[in-house]
C-alpha cells in the first residue's frame, strides 16, 4: 500500500519572521499516524496546537494565517507546500512565535530540514482526496478551479509585468508525476519574476513556479495529498481558500480514497502507479 509518512528524527532551525523581523525556533517532530500536520505555538504560557485544515484559516493576506483559541501562526504556505512535496503526512511543527520564519523565500530550506531529519513510512496507509466533479471560484478577472484528473497536475496563468509597463500572460503547467517538486519547483522565489531581476532568477519562470509553490500549500490544508487538476488564473490565498471551502461543501465534488495491498482494480493500481505508489 502507499503508506502515510513522517520525520525520522527531531530536527531545529531559527530564522527571522518576515512580519515581525525577529528571531523564530523552528522545531520538527515525527507525529503518529492520522495526526497530520499541527502547529503547535510554544510561547503563550501552555502550547496550543493549530491542525493545517481549511477549518483552521484565520485569514489569507498578506500570507495563510491559521489560528485556534486566540493563537495564530502566519506565513504557514512554504512548509507546508514542502510537506506536500516530499509526501509527509504527519508532523508537529513546534515554534517560538506568530509564525514560520522567512528563511529564504522558498520551500528549499523546509525541504531541506525535513530531508535532514529523514523520513519514516507509518503502517497506515496514505488518504486521498480525489475530485470527482470540477468545481470553480472567481472574482473579477481571477479565477481558480479544481477537477478530476488521475494523478496531481497545478496549472498557473499570471500577467507578468514587463520592465517599463504591462507585460504578457504567461502559462505553466506542472505534472507531478513527470516533475520533481524538490528539483523543479521548492527553489522558486516570488521576487524573481520581474524581466529586470530574471537574470538572478533560480529558474526559467520562476515567478510562475513560486506560484505553483504557494498553491501547493494551500491545498495541504485539504489534509490529504490530491488526486485531481489544479488550474489558476491570478489567483492567491483568499480564492484559493474559497476554492477548496466550496469543494468541501459539496460532498459530491470529493471522496477520500487509500490504496490497500490487495483488492485493487487495474484501474486503481494504474492511478495508485501515477501517484508514485
Amino acid at each position: 500500500m502507499i503508506r502515510q509518512r513522517t520525520l525520522k528524527n527531531i530536527i531545529r532551525a531559527s530564522g527571522a519572521g518576515l512580519q515581525s523581523g525577529e528571531k523564530i525556533v523552528l522545531t520538527l517532530r515525527p507525529a503518529p499516524a492520522d495526526t497530520g500536520i499541527v502547529l503547535r505555538r510554544m510561547d503563550v504560557g501552555r502550547p496550543v496546537e493549530i491542525l493545517a485544515s481549511v477549518e483552521n484559516v484565520v485569514r489569507t493576506a498578506p500570507s495563510m494565517v491559521l489560528g485556534r483559541d486566540g493563537a495564530e501562526v502566519a506565513a504557514v504556505e512554504h512548509m507546508l507546500s514542502a510537506c506536500a512535496g516530499l509526501g509527509i503526512d504527519n508532523a508537529i511543527i513546534e515554534l517560538s512565535a506568530a509564525e514560520i520564519p522567512v528563511m529564504d523565500g522558498s520551500a528549499a530550506p523546509f525541504v531541506f530540514l525535513i530531508q535532514s531529519a529523514g523520513i519514516q513510512e507509518q503502517d497506515a496507509p496514505r488518504k486521498y482526496l480525489r475530485v470527482r466533479k470540477a468545481v470553480r471560484v472567481e472574482e473579477g478577472g481571477k479565477w481558480a478551479k479544481l477537477e478530476p484528473f488521475n494523478g496531481f497536475k497545478v496549472t498557473f496563468c499570471v500577467d507578468l509585468p514587463g520592465r517599463d509597463g504591462p507585460g504578457r500572460s504567461r502559462e505553466l503547467c506542472v505534472d507531478f508525476s513527470r516533475t520533481s517538486f524538490v528539483k523543479e519547483i521548492s527553489r522558486a522565489r516570488r521576487h524573481a519574476g520581474t524581466v529586470a531581476e530574471r537574470g538572478g532568477s533560480r529558474y526559467e519562470d520562476e515567478y510562475l513556479k513560486h506560484r505553483i509553490l504557494a498553491a501547493t500549500g494551500d491545498l495541504k490544508l485539504l489534509r490529504h495529498g490530491v488526486i485531481g487538476a489544479y488550474s489558476a488564473r491570478q489567483s492567491g490565498h483568499a480564492l484559493n481558500h474559497r476554492l477548496m471551502r466550496t469543494l468541501l461543501k459539496d460532498e459530491d465534488a470529493w471522496e477520500i480514497l487509500t490504496f490497500g495491498e490487495a483488492g485493487m482494480t487495474p484501474r486503481q493500481a494504474a492511478l495508485r502507479d501515477a501517484l508514485g505508489g
